[in-house]
């Protein structure tokens, strides 16, 4: 199935089903659902997030108990910058910098409390949370449609702050996980856990990108970009 009409799909089904949380609509964005603290706390059960150290996490709402759970637990967070615009497109999170935990982990919260950092400045990432629209149990997913948690992953992967042994999660909704047959590109990061309010599913990992594919990328997307340009080797 192609990734659009799946996300429509879904959205729509968060909406009607009266699943979706604010902020409306669910369509859009990473949508928020009842039931992230329950999905947060499964998430917080696994052996991957006890020896976690360091985190790159989504700052959309879904994933904020997923960021104040790991300040808290004495983890280092760090957040991108939207659409990674800034020449420091990181903002670090750290426990001993961050007076107000529900403060920092806000959406907005985070560009005022975080401290911006370039990616070659980013330690070695234990887990990377990312927000999703839709899952599939296999592994698969997908966000919603501008590709830069994709790019997020890749950056971090060709610095070598994301390796073989960076675990890649995320928190959503069972309705969210779908068992369509969806339609993926080689440079989508498969997941190695998928946390619901109900159960936690472990896919075989699948291939991962490594580094950033060049090719896929648009001149448009390398102006917006300033690390994407610094990197570049054409």
């Amino acid at each position: 199935m192609d990734k659009q009409p799946l996300r429509e799909r879904v959205w729509d089904d968060l909406e009607e089903s009266g699943v979706a949380r604010f902020p409306f609509p669910p369509h859009g964005r990473i949508p928020n659902f009842a039931g992230a603290d329950e999905a947060c706390d499964r998430l917080t059960e696994t052996d991957e997030w006890a020896d976690a150290e360091v985190l790159k996490c989504n700052p959309d709402a879904p994933q904020l108990p997923v960021r104040r759970a790991a300040l808290r637990a004495g983890k280092t967070v760090f957040v991108a910058v939207p659409r990674l615009r800034e020449e420091r497109p990181f903002l670090r999170l750290a426990p001993e910098e961050v007076p107000d935990v529900d403060a920092a982990t806000t959406v907005s919260g985070a560009s005022d409390h975080g401290v911006p950092v370039g990616p070659d400045e980013v330690p070695h990432v234990d887990l990377i949370v990312s927000g999703s629209v839709a899952v599939t149990e296999s592994g698969g997913r997908v966000g919603k449609g501008e590709g830069f948690a994709d790019v997020e992953f890749a950056v971090l992967s060709e610095l070598g702050a994301a390796d073989s042994g960076t675990t890649v999660a995320t928190t959503v909704h069972e309705r969210q996980v779908v068992e369509d047959d969806v339609d993926l590109d080689d440079h989508d990061v498969p997941l190695d856990l998928i946390c619901t309010p109900g159960r936690t599913i472990r896919p075989e990992r699948g291939p991962r990108p490594r580094g950033i594919d060049w090719g896929a990328l648009g001149e448009e997307t390398l102006a917006e970009i300033p690390v994407l340009r610094r990197l570049d080797p054409r």
